[in-house]
């Protein structure tokens, strides 16, 4: 099959999911409506609750919750061949993964800007509360300390991204300064956009990189101290200052890159040489069910989105009705990214036979980003005529901004929950946000140095929990909205399906793990992902609670 049709049938898909399934949910379900005051008004400090124009927003929320994960996830799932992986993207992305960043940036914004953990306690109750903050802050700490090292190996591997990934940052916090002082969004867009792809040119001839060797610390590491120094400095601004114009550039970005890839197929039309459904799997492949829904998070749903959506989306949204636009726009753009992913992996661009796609994907986990860039790259090259050294370089840089935007907000929402626990539990020092950022970090570097060494990669020493992890985390994130409509008397049916869904699949692939991990005799892995395995159980045995307790207290009601 050419690979124009799957991408015309998957963006038909998605343009249905928003023109037609998000504005009845918007409407009859979530009814948002523009004479709610968002917390970005009511809360308004300039530095955190900041009201933001929808599109600059939704810029801000894409690139937070895409990073490298829609990216990575396809390119690895792709392996159990193309069809089942571009049918969980496509309905994921339309009736799980938009319903769900939309649906935490509602009900956030109806809390006053309070993460999904903070709000589970009204919703629920207060053990829900402690026991959901928990999860959320193992994910904010996995992603943190992962994408620190995704982007040090981006910067060893690929030194021409190193000065457009820095340069992006400079050109944000001009345009923020400009974009205060009232001057025009389109005319800055197109300015910052081109000073960021000349950017792109200029790394391609000027590689730059740390020495191999450095404070007894090698090239990577020094990498992922400096990330991290950057992100603290960050998380600290107003979000007017870096946080938005920085996302909103690297959005723009990422629409010129996925028109130039998307394009390609249209001009070049390449054929697909991986299999629809892989019958020649290496003998210790797991199964893809229920892997596939863990493996494929970012792209069709994932609760990374519902901490985004409830951290720093909300305290930014000027009317409630542009969650719409800003959470379910942004789920479908992200699974064009994945969608588009899967194609590059898929074809004659990466391999030029079914037998060669077969000696780069020879087991589970193999391609990964190598493969995107390699088959996008090409494929940008025979659609508009690029050379392919340029077109690595754009999609390499696009990776890196995208890891670090999402590790940017990943460490500005670490810092919004360890000030929440301070809140909660009264600490005075942790609503300090120089403390908390501060904390924060040295969490994130504790992991990276503490349990990796001086390679400072022990992040991925847990990262094989973030996949199970990261899934009930969103499954967890649609009870507490399926909560709030049940109390609301509006039908939950639209988010209970979702939850139930994803809940069962990431259960099942925490239990499947955890057996892994048992034989391993990985003791850190077991202890975790029981952690995990048994805080889902108990929240939703809570949730049950308030839902029973509800309609009996409807029942009776109706009886009096």
């Amino acid at each position: 099959m050419q690979s124009v049709t799957i991408v015309l049938l998957g963006l038909v898909g998605m343009l249905f999911g928003w023109l037609v399934y998000s504005k009845f949910i918007a409407e009859k379900i979530f009814a948002m409506d523009d004479r709610f005051i968002t917390p970005a008004h009511e809360l308004q400090d300039g530095v955190d609750y900041v009201p933001t124009n929808k599109v600059v927003l939704w810029g801000h929320h894409f690139t937070s919750v895409a990073g490298a994960a829609p990216i990575v996830g396809p390119a690895i799932a792709v392996y159990w061949g193309w069809v089942p992986a571009v049918l969980w993207v496509v309905l994921g992305t339309i009736f799980f993964a938009g319903v769900h960043d939309m649906g935490a940036l509602w009900a956030s914004a109806r809390n006053k800007g309070k993460s999904m953990g903070a709000l589970s306690e009204s919703v629920i109750g207060k053990r829900t509360r402690s026991l959901f903050m928990v999860v959320v802050f193992l994910v904010l700490l996995m992603v943190n300390a992962v994408f620190g090292v995704v982007i040090a190996n981006s910067f060893v591997s690929q030194p021409n991204s190193v000065f457009p990934a820095w340069a992006a940052i400079v050109v944000a916090l001009v345009i923020g300064q400009l974009l205060k002082r009232k001057v025009p969004l389109i005319p800055l867009c197109l300015v910052g956009v081109g000073i960021l792809y000349y950017s792109i040119v200029v790394g391609s001839d000027m590689p730059l990189a740390l020495p191999a060797e450095m404070f007894g610390l090698s090239d990577k590491a020094n990498w992922i101290i400096i990330l991290f120094v950057y992100a603290a400095i960050a998380s600290l601004l107003p979000v007017w200052m870096l946080l938005q114009p920085r996302d909103f550039i690297n959005g723009m970005q990422l629409l010129v890159g996925l028109v130039l890839l998307y394009g390609a197929v249209f001009v070049s039309m390449p054929d697909i040489t991986a299999p629809a459904f892989n019958t020649q799997v290496a003998v210790d492949t797991p199964s893809i069910i229920p892997l596939l829904f863990v493996t494929i998070a970012c792209g069709a749903v994932s609760g990374f989105h519902g901490i985004v959506s409830s951290g720093t989306s909300s305290k930014q949204l000027d009317k409630e009705t542009d969650g719409r636009f800003v959470g379910y726009l942004g789920a479908v753009g992200e699974g064009c990214l994945a969608l588009i992913t899967l194609v590059a992996v898929s074809g004659v661009m990466l391999a030029a036979s079914p037998e060669e796609w077969h000696e780069v994907y020879s087991h589970l986990g193999a391609g990964s980003v190598n493969a995107f860039i390699t088959g996008g790259a090409n494929l940008i090259q025979s659609g508009w005529g690029l050379s392919v050294e340029i077109s690595s370089t754009l999609l390499a840089v696009m990776v890196v901004l995208f890891a670090g935007t999402t590790m940017d907000s990943g460490v500005r929402l670490q810092r919004y929950i360890i000030q929440e626990w301070g809140e909660i539990y009264q600490v005075k020092a942790l609503r300090n946000g120089i403390v908390a950022t501060l904390l924060a970090v040295a969490c994130c570097l504790l992991l990276a140095f503490g349990a990796g060494g001086s390679s400072g990669s022990g992040g991925m020493i847990i990262w094989p929990l973030f996949g199970s992890t990261n899934q009930i985390l969103a499954s967890l994130t649609l009870l507490v909205i399926s909560v709030m409509l049940i109390k609301a008397g509006r039908p939950a049916i639209y988010t209970l399906i979702p939850m139930s869904f994803v809940l069962v699949m990431a259960f099942f692939a925490g239990v499947i793990k955890l057996g892994e991990y048992y034989q391993q005799g990985n003791w850190l892995l077991v202890g975790l992902d029981l952690i995990v395995l048994i805080v889902s159980v108990l929240v939703m045995l809570e949730a049950w609670s308030v839902i029973v307790k509800h309609k009996a207290s409807e029942a009776a009601t109706s009886q009096e």
